[in-house]
């Protein structure tokens, strides 16, 4: 049985409420065992939602292995382990798990995101460069324009209009990466087209991979049903044309990002094949668009029920930028603005699981790792863990503005991966969330839906549900 000390304003199984406590709002997160199901009731929960499996002595835990049927799986939840598992040893734990490999293979192909060893090295050097901090700078203006674009489309709704606040992020984050990075509108069709495909492919793929947890092959082939193959072909659809669409632009003179894939040779002089460049630009496109997208949309939800936050954050944006529109440079003078999308990438981090195989045996902590094990950093446990933060599941931005709050190292906070594995887009991400984030919520205030019950759910990535239905209310500066 759960702790029913640890279930914030939900309902007990005795049919009665906890409270909130005063110190801060304490937003939802599923059932947490005290003793553990048997192995066969956490696959099935695992295949409806990832965030479900994990007991209350995991939270806590720094090093903790488990038999699962032949593979051996051990989960780091401190930062020395995690620091040793993916930095020190990363030459032997790069692989991606069997799950992820797998589950992303038909989207993604030998893309960047899930390749390993030879391949990722040489896809490294050709996409970082795309995407580095670096060059955010300079994709600022864009991004500005299309979330000012958002902002008059949202302002023709009129007081009170009902949106689907993870659908509007999820449009916008893909308009700007399309903008951004492809060098072309995509337009509301486009949008939808990729946005819709990526939820759907989420909703069908599979979440566990049993052949490989049997110790099966790898080379055994995995049945794909028409419910993934479908979202996988309106995406690449989408894929195809812009990228046939560069040739075009580049006789018309106009620069595109992507045209660094494209024209990339690598060491002995030759250009990346047409089913490399996709797989390339499916992995920009994803990481691009459905993680801040869902850090947005949380960040949504947890502003409308915090009071508290919501005044601070609509105190510094009126204070700072006055009623104008944020530029590149204001991003470093929104601490307050920044701290809530670190909030919620700390409670609910995009990718919450981190896994990877063991590709020889090694040691982390002392503790033996064989050949094939699954290693698994995770964000969801250790961003909520007790020894590493203060009120870990209470939604305090301030945490990370005062020096006197309790945090780990970089190594635990990692909701962009650490290690020569790190997000390559972290700072993209970043700017654009903050960016997104201060000019919408300078002119509105989003309210949950009445009635809606918010759960977070984690497939391939974590969203709060299906859907977020929110009102949107114009405010004035």
């Amino acid at each position: 049985m759960t702790s029913t000390a640890q279930l914030p304003d939900r309902v007990r199984q005795d049919g009665s409420k906890d409270a909130a406590p005063a110190e801060g709002y304490i937003p939802p997160y599923p059932f947490r065992y005290e003793q553990m199901p048997p192995v066969w009731t956490l696959i099935g929960m695992a295949k409806r939602n990832f965030l479900a499996i994990w007991g209350v002595d995991d939270f806590q835990s720094r090093l903790r292995s488990k038999k699962v049927f032949t593979r051996d799986l051990v989960v780091c939840n401190r930062p020395d382990v995690v620091r040793e598992a993916f930095q020190t040893n990363h030459e032997v734990l790069q692989r991606k798990s069997p799950q992820m490999r797998h589950a992303l293979e038909p989207l993604l192909g030998d893309g960047l995101f899930i390749s390993d060893t030879e391949t990722w090295a040489k896809r490294r050097k050709v996409v970082a460069p795309i995407i580095h901090g670096s060059r955010v700078k300079g994709f600022a203006p864009i991004m500005i324009d299309t979330i000012d674009e958002k902002r008059a489309e949202w302002s023709a709704l009129g007081d009170g209009a009902e949106i689907d606040a993870l659908a509007e992020m999820a449009h916008l984050t893909a308009e700007i990466i399309c903008r951004t990075i492809f060098g072309r509108q995509l337009g509301k069709n486009y949008a939808a087209e990729v946005v819709q495909g990526f939820s759907e492919y989420q909703r069908h793929i599979d979440q566990i991979d049993l052949l490989s947890l049997f110790g099966l092959p790898e080379w055994l082939p995995r049945f794909r049903g028409r419910a993934v193959k479908k979202p996988v072909q309106r995406i690449m659809s989408v894929l195809d044309e812009i990228i046939d669409s560069y040739e075009a632009q580049k006789e018309k003179g106009e620069a595109s990002v992507i045209g660094g894939l494209l024209e990339a040779r690598d060491d002995d002089g030759n250009p990346l094949s047409r089913d490399a460049i996709r797989s390339e630009a499916a992995v920009i496109f994803m990481a691009g668009h459905e993680t801040t997208a869902n850090t947005l949309a949380w960040a949504w939800f947890l502003l409308s029920n915090c009071s508290k936050s919501r005044a601070k954050l609509q105190a510094e944006l009126d204070t700072v930028l006055a009623g104008r529109t944020p530029t590149f440079k204001d991003v470093a003078s929104l601490p307050f603005t920044r701290a809530v999308i670190e909030e919620t990438l700390r409670l609910y981090p995009p990718v919450p699981i981190l896994a990877r195989e063991a590709m020889a045996d090694t040691t982390i902590g002392g503790k033996p790792i064989p050949k094939g094990s699954l290693v698994m950093v995770v964000p969801w446990l250790m961003h909520r863990n007790p020894v590493l933060w203060s009120k870990p599941d209470v939604f305090y931005p301030g945490r990370f503005l005062n020096p006197k709050a309790k945090k780990p190292n970089k190594y635990g906070y990692v909701p962009f991966s650490i290690g020569p594995r790190i997000c390559a887009g972290l700072q993209f991400g970043l700017t654009e969330a903050i960016l997104s984030l201060a000019i919408l919520a300078q002119t509105f205030e989003l309210k949950l839906k009445d009635g809606i019950d918010v759960q977070p759910v984690a497939r391939l990535t974590l969203r709060p549900g299906d859907t977020l239905p929110m009102t949107l209310h114009p405010r004035r500066p």
